[in-house]
């Protein structure tokens, strides 16, 4: 029986309200003792719960199912998924909401229409796959896979909620992925019906019509787009491709016609399969994750940001990784009002804000960056010398008082007025934390925008994997180090020593080595694929995380440092971490944004594709070089003169004089604005470097800068 039928729903939502945990207790790690074996650190919990790990944010919740129907039941007449109106003249009004009881019959309807159009289809055949596709209330038998094909809105939510109460596993494709790796998807999961916006449609049946035996299995798309008459062309092309197609419309229609009961998932159930593109270029792998690893996500996330009700979401990190999967869970269940974006592109982020007015805001750091930009030429760069004074005094002194002490946000009633009709003014009024992840966030940016909009609970900078359900620790808002914070409630670490590039548990600097995970947070394995998951976890079951992390002697927060894998050796023979080199410069020299170092084998020294920070680069060759220069393409052709770059890239090796040996120092650079991109498929979609495919795509760039030599040579560094 369920526990939401044996206890009432609000004296379990209370009582999880009231766990308020101890900030200065939860913000640090404590090692187990006698933990600590040859070769490698202790094991580290969260100081909050040493003896034993949360797998649950209370006894009986521990499936997605559960915790949505619990949110259902307190937060019913509330306001749940939003998105924005669309006006005659094309232009976007205020949000509207369904409420949370209207999401549940939507997702009811949809869940019973799946399996009526799935049951009834004419192109199902005697496969394997379609032998799942009946409705099965015992749940006897393994789910098919759904796959959502779309940007963020609230349809996508919706059908995460309809495999959720349906048993249903999924899993997501994405623009970015290109045609042969969706179609490298779709033939491994053998998907039979895809979930998807309009534009996406024909695409798809494009891809069944090159490769009918590989995607034989697909036989229903369902649009989240009303179909209308003019696409009946559509409709026949998917048809003579063996492929029914509907719109979510006539499907929850269908679905209300013949009603079927949800199936509540176990806990073990797989709730989705979420594929990762790889730093290496091979295709990526589907790395499963249980009803069990997600709610433990949601456990970490409710111990550090609380469950609240009526704050605020707005949804712009893809849905198709995990980290936006995991916030709109932990969203849910805290009875969160969501927001989405108007379309398919970011270019509307700070309009949809300025309308949504969000109290939690996830985002990446390209995009904080360009925020600190936007609020930078409106306060500390303004051309209006009152407004700049202004702004520069309160922003520096909430600065100075910020850095007093963790936790905390002080209050200066001298400046906070303005700095709050800041917030007003671009729609974060009720913004009380900023989340970050996926790739290091430059400082000077986390401590201005923290301080710039007066945070009342700073700016939050998370460590995680795709394995790890995203983010297992998350840094403290106002902490005075710069770290990814403590070990999550869900998971426990531990270092392992790297000695062939001299990490060791020991280092008189404080445990250092690869981050090591275990707990009921990590995935169970990967999707199809044995052989890479008896590589990711050691004889002990601790994950392999592939990172090398520091753990701090006095707080017990990780740092992460550098990565095992990637590393080479030059013609003297000296081993080189290319992470490590590109962390300190990125930290070091603010003027840039992007960093590529690349060595091998066949040459003695490093060289460097630059991607420089558009916001800063103008005022340093003001600053450096006297020059006015504003235009993109006049700063590039400046900075990549010979007798420039060598100036700039000596100034960049100052920085990092102390923290780097010279062969670890760039000898040679190339300057560009965004020279990584996903697009170029150099970067993966969170951020990590492609190594090889960078060092191919780039090697124009390579040869020449080797063929240039060093600048740095004969005393220079």
């Amino acid at each position: 029986m369920s526990i939401l039928l044996r206890e009432p729903p609000e004296h379990i939502y209370h009582t999880i309200q009231k766990q308020n945990l101890d900030a200065n207790q939860i913000s640090n790690t404590v090692a187990i003792p006698s933990s600590q074996e040859p070769g490698h650190s202790h094991i580290y919990r969260n100081a909050y719960n040493p003896k034993h790990l949360f797998s649950t944010p209370y006894p009986g919740i521990d499936t997605l199912y559960d915790t949505f129907e619990l949110s259902a039941a307190v937060n019913a007449d509330k306001p749940c998924l939003g998105s924005r109106i669309k006006n005659s003249d094309g232009t976007f009004g205020a949000y509207t909401f369904q409420t949370y009881n209207e999401v549940r019959e939507r997702r009811n309807n949809l869940g019973s229409g799946i399996f009526y159009v799935l049951e009834n289809n004419p192109y199902k055949t005697d496969s394997d796959t379609h032998k799942k596709l009946s409705y099965d209330s015992e749940k006897s038998k393994d789910s098919f896979v759904l796959t959502v094909y779309s940007h963020n809105r609230p349809e996508w939510a919706l059908c995460d909620l309809t495999c959720v109460a349906y048993s249903i596993t999924n899993t997501a494709l994405y623009s970015t992925l290109g045609p042969e790796t969706s179609e490298y998807i779709l033939e491994l999961t053998e998907s039979p019906i895809v979930v998807c916006t309009k534009d996406k449609v024909l695409d798809l049946i494009k891809l069944k019509k090159n490769n009918p035996e590989k995607l034989r299995n697909l036989i229903a798309i369902i649009s989240m787009d009303k179909l209308e008459l003019e696409d009946n062309k559509l409709t026949s092309l998917a048809h003579e491709n063996s492929i029914s197609l509907f719109d979510m419309g006539q499907v929850e229609k269908l679905g209300s016609l013949n009603p079927l009961a949800p199936i509540p998932p176990k806990p073990d159930d797989v709730f989705t399969i979420s594929f990762t593109s790889g730093t290496t270029g091979a295709a990526p792998k589907g790395v499963v994750l249980t009803h069990k690893n997600l709610v433990c996500g949601i456990t970490v996330h409710v111990a550090g940001f609380g469950l609240v009700p009526g704050r605020i979401h707005y949804s712009f990190l893809p849905l198709a990784h995990i980290y936006e999967r995991v916030f709109l869970q932990y969203g849910l269940i805290s009875g969160m009002k969501i927001g989405y974006p108007q379309g398919p592109l970011p270019t509307t982020l700070f309009e949809d804000i300025k309308v949504l007015e969000p109290t939690f805001l996830c985002l990446v750091p390209r995009v904080y960056t360009k925020l600190e930009a936007a609020i930078k030429a409106q306060t500390v760069d303004s051309d209006k010398p009152l407004m700049k004074y202004l702004f520069t005094k309160a922003i520096n002194n909430k600065l100075e008082l910020q850095q007093q002490e963790d936790h905390v946000n002080p209050s200066n009633l001298a400046y906070d007025w303005l700095l709050n009709l800041l917030r007003k003014k671009i729609g974060m009024k009720n913004v009380e934390l900023f989340v970050t992840g996926s790739a290091p966030l430059a400082e000077e940016t986390y401590f201005f925008l923290r301080a710039a909009l007066n945070l009342p609970r700073g700016f939050h900078s998370g460590y995680g994997l795709t394995e790890s359900v995203s983010g297992c620790s998350v840094s403290p808002g106002h902490a005075n180090k710069f770290s990814s914070g403590p070990i999550g409630v869900s998971t426990e670490m531990r270092l392992r020593d790297i000695p062939e590039m001299g990490y060791f548990a020991k280092d008189e600097v404080g445990p250092r080595g690869e981050l090591l995970l275990r707990g009921p947070q990590i995935f169970p394995r990967y999707y199809k694929n044995p052989e890479e998951t008896a590589k990711a976890f050691d004889e002990n079951g601790w994950f392999c995380t592939g990172d090398v992390a520091h753990i701090d002697a006095a707080t017990g927060r990780i740092n992460i440092i550098d990565r095992v894998k990637n590393f080479f050796k030059l013609a003297q023979g000296e081993y080189v971490s290319p992470e490590k080199i590109e962390g300190l410069y990125l930290a070091q020299f603010p003027y840039i944004s992007q960093l590529f170092v690349h060595g091998n084998s066949l040459q003695t020294y490093l060289v460097g594709v630059v991607g420089l920070d558009p916001t800063t680069i103008a005022s340093y060759i003001k600053k450096r070089f006297h020059d006015k220069i504003e235009k993109e393409a006049d700063i590039l052709q400046f900075l990549n003169s010979p007798q420039n770059k060598k100036i700039m890239l000596q100034d960049m090796n100052k920085v990092i004089a102390k923290e780097l040996q010279g062969f670890e120092k760039l000898h040679n650079i190339t300057v560009s604005f965004e020279p990584l991109t996903v697009e170029k498929g150099v970067i993966t979609p969170t951020m990590k470097i492609r190594r090889p495919i960078a060092a191919k795509y780039f090697q124009n760039e390579i040869d020449q800068m080797y063929e240039e030599g060093s600048l740095v040579k004969n005393g220079a560094l």
